[in-house]
């Protein structure tokens, strides 16, 4: 479990791939001080099992459905990833939960400043934008953002200093291939909605935005 608190930028060292996954070594500092074979580390979002590390970086597996459904299969040695580790108990929740599971990427389509913020816009399918809300949150390559704008192809988020700072966000650009985590209680109402009382799946039943408002949810 994360945070979507990005710790650092770390580097890739090594890609070495296999007929459908890749062997990543990834390159940091601060994540290194207390990493142990087994920890979970966030890699662009994306929850990696440490299989070997020396004192600069550590090493993990992608397997072949993480390919599928992620952009490390794009990743080229000496590219810059958002780097997590995992939550501990007692640390401060400053962003959301975020399981590092993800469930699809988006394109960005425009980049726009205003002031001091950056305007992120992503394009990304209907299976993803339907968990998508205004005010909601979501993870973009690991980052934990507020969304600001949501329609039927697209929606935006508004990056501040720090985060376009201390992220690989801020470097990102028009056409670039982001990883999207939504929020998972999204999920789990839909996927409890869809079953009756007796806890058998009701075709007949569905979320629907009436639905939500019969019941004082909208």
């Amino acid at each position: 479990m994360f945070t979507g608190i990005v710790e650092e930028i770390g580097m890739i060292k090594e890609v070495i791939p296999g007929s459908r996954s890749i062997k990543l070594t990834v390159k940091c500092e601060k994540i290194m001080e207390d990493v142990k074979i087994g920890d979970s580390i966030a890699v662009n979002g994306i929850c990696l099992t440490v299989t070997s590390f020396d004192p600069g970086a550590f090493t993990a597996d992608v397997m072949p459905q993480t390919m599928r459904k992620t952009n490390l299969g794009r990743l080229r040695a000496g590219e810059k990833v958002n780097v997590e580790r995992a939550l501990r108990l007692v640390d401060r929740l400053g962003g959301h939960i975020v399981t590092g599971h993800i469930d699809g990427t988006g394109v960005v389509s425009s980049k726009e400043e205003e002031d001091n913020a950056i305007w992120l816009e992503i394009s990304a399918s209907s299976d993803i934008l339907k968990y998508i809300v205004v005010r909601g949150s979501v993870a973009l390559d690991g980052t934990s953002l507020t969304v600001a704008y949501v329609d039927e192809n697209s929606f935006k988020v508004s990056l501040i200093p720090h985060t376009a700072s201390v992220t690989i966000l801020g470097s990102k650009k028009p056409g670039d291939r982001i990883n999207i985590e939504c929020d998972m209680l999204g999920k789990y109402v839909e996927k409890l909605m869809g079953f009756n009382s007796q806890g058998k799946k009701d075709e007949k039943k569905s979320l629907t935005m009436d639905f939500l408002r019969e019941n004082g949810f909208a």
